[in-house]
């Protein structure tokens, strides 16, 4: 189509976007294009006009039919014989047609980033589930993926942790070691109450502070215990979710510290470093506070330590020069988008960060409860990742029977609701319609999964036949199916996985029209093949799918 505009108009609109959509009813076809609507205006020519100049010049072939409607709508109508042979692919390819890019790219995924000796909260949850299914979908497309988790394992908080455990006689890295989340978080709210109530724990948590950076053997012994105990914690979290993170790919803050001042020496040297009230901090071009003041990106404080800024920096000069990557890509809570865009600037000022390197910050708006506020407890707390499971994994159990399929319906119930939005976008956290089997929910998909996967089980076979697609619903099924190679390398793109979450919701809700109108097994013949075979590729894509959420596609429910 792109073509023939150029043919009938010139090379003046060489490239434009046909904008094919699906058709909101049967008899308008597959797809549907108001191109003639938009050309319109600009060529100073009736719509149809343009139609029908346009139809003339697209030669379909045997890939079907293109028809002129309305005020000058084109309708594409695939053939059934093309329908056939796409489901015919997704059959014998066992990558479902998604090609493998021309120049595929080195990518760092930083995600979830959870803090040491502190349990993983909701927004832990989103940066998780998030990352995971992008860290997916992107190698899915051809990318190389290096993983990491940025763990908060470094700064004041653990001079204080350190302190407080000398104070109560805890000396042994072993048994420190050995603390479970519960223990971690009452050790914390211990020693954070006594450096707020205790000037001289304070002064001493500060000291220990020193020693942690100078490398104090008893001081590093426990710090190291702390971050074990709590790493240890994380994956369990992490293999209860069903992500992919590992122990492999924690990389915390702690790494970066002996970079930090060369990072303020080399930023210096550059004449990028300027002294604002003893702090050292750089003036990033287009950055302004409310007062239109220029704003600075602190480096380095006025009392000598480091900021997550220089920690930041030096991160990105790791990954640019040791990992040799072409793209990095930040999933982290939108609230610090200034702080990612004042990094990203100065880091391309200090040429650490080539234009060859694309960089992304991937923010995500808030989780809410019912009411409309903030996700709270009772109390007004943060909810803790592990209750907000444990409450998913209960409104599951009132409907499911295994704890195996309890957890992967809770799984899917909280990943499914959190990537269908926009990331941006805040939302509702609400157990009872996200658990739904009925509706746009993950349950909803595996269900879906689980009717296809009861279908074949009753008529096994190891080959499938894709015969003549003659039933509305049978086309409108395999319509579906060839959007998954488009949808996977769009949010390889864009990274925006609600493009897929929709796409699978599509494809579920048209195996159901087919289920209720083609019968399977009771069909004979072609027709039993061809539906057999229907139903095999959409039990492909949609398991394949649902795997590149993070979700498990369950073959019994």
């Amino acid at each position: 189509m792109q073509d023939a505009v150029v043919t009938c108009f010139g090379d003046a609109y060489a490239g434009i976007d046909p904008e094919l959509r699906p058709a909101t009813r049967p008899e308008f076809g597959h797809l549907q294009s108001n191109l003639p609507l938009r050309l319109a205006g600009p060529l100073g020519l009736a719509p149809r006009e343009i139609g029908t100049r346009l139809i003339d010049a697209v030669d379909m072939g045997r890939l079907g039919t293109l028809d002129l409607a309305g005020a000058g709508f084109l309708n594409l109508t695939w053939s059934a014989d093309l329908l056939s042979a796409v489901v015919g692919d997704l059959l014998t390819d066992p990558h479902l047609g998604v090609p493998t890019p021309e120049s595929p790219q080195r990518v760092v995924v930083d995600y979830s980033s959870p803090n040491v000796a502190k349990p993983m909260h909701v927004g832990h949850l989103r940066s998780t589930v998030i990352g995971d299914s992008l860290a997916r979908v992107l190698a899915y497309a051809g990318h190389e993926v290096v993983r990491q988790n940025h763990l908060g394992d470094w700064g004041t908080q653990f001079g204080m942790l350190v302190e407080e455990l000398l104070g109560e006689g805890l000396t042994d890295p072993a048994a420190v070691a050995d603390l479970d989340m519960t223990e971690l978080l009452a050790l914390y709210q211990r020693a954070k109450a006594r450096f707020d109530d205790d000037p001289g724990f304070a002064v001493a948590a500060r000291q220990r502070v020193v020693a942690l950076q100078s490398g104090e053997p008893t001081t590093l012994a426990l710090w190291q215990a702390l971050v074990d105990a709590s790493m240890a914690e994380f994956e369990v979290a992490y293999s209860r979710l069903g992500v992919l993170l590992t122990a492999d790919d924690f990389d915390g803050e702690s790494r970066y510290n002996p970079q930090l001042p060369g990072v303020v020496d080399d930023l210096r040297a550059s004449g990028l470093l300027t002294e604002s009230a003893g702090a050292q901090v750089v003036y990033p071009d287009g950055f302004t506070g409310r007062d239109g003041a220029p704003l600075p990106l602190i480096v380095r404080k006025a009392d000598g330590g480091f900021g997550y800024a220089a920690t930041d920096l030096a991160t990105i000069r790791h990954r640019v020069d040791d990992l040799a990557v072409d793209r990095i890509v930040y999933i982290v809570d939108h609230r610090q988008s200034q702080h990612f865009e004042m990094v990203f600037a100065v880091a391309r000022a200090a040429g650490w960060l080539p234009d060859s390197v694309e960089v992304q910050h991937i923010g995500f708006g808030t989780v809410l409860g019912p009411d409309g506020r903030p996700f709270k407890t009772r109390s007004g707390e943060t909810v803790s990742l592990a209750a907000l499971l444990d409450a998913a994994e209960e409104a599951a159990a009132a409907s499911y029977a295994g704890p195996e399929v309890v957890r992967a319906v809770a799984n899917a119930a909280v990943k499914y609701a959190d990537l269908s939005n926009n990331l941006a976008r805040d939302y509702v956290f609400d157990l009872a319609r996200m658990s739904a089997t009925t509706g746009e929910t993950g349950p909803y998909l595996q269900y879906a999964h689980a009717r296809v996967c009861s279908i074949l089980a009753q008529a096994p076979q190891q080959t499938y036949a894709v015969n003549d697609l003659s039933h509305p619903a049978e086309q409108r099924l395999a319509l579906e199916l060839t959007g998954f190679a488009a949808v996977v390398a769009k949010v390889a793109g864009t990274l925006e996985p609600h493009h897929l979450t929709a796409y699978l919701y599509g494809l579920a809700t048209a195996l159901t029209a087919f289920y209720e109108n083609c019968p399977v097994l009771k069909a004979e013949g072609e027709v039993r093949q061809t539906r057999l075979a229907l139903c095999e590729a959409t039990r492909r894509v949609l398991s394949e799918g649902l795997r590149l959420l993070g979700i498990e596609a369950p073959r019994r429910m």
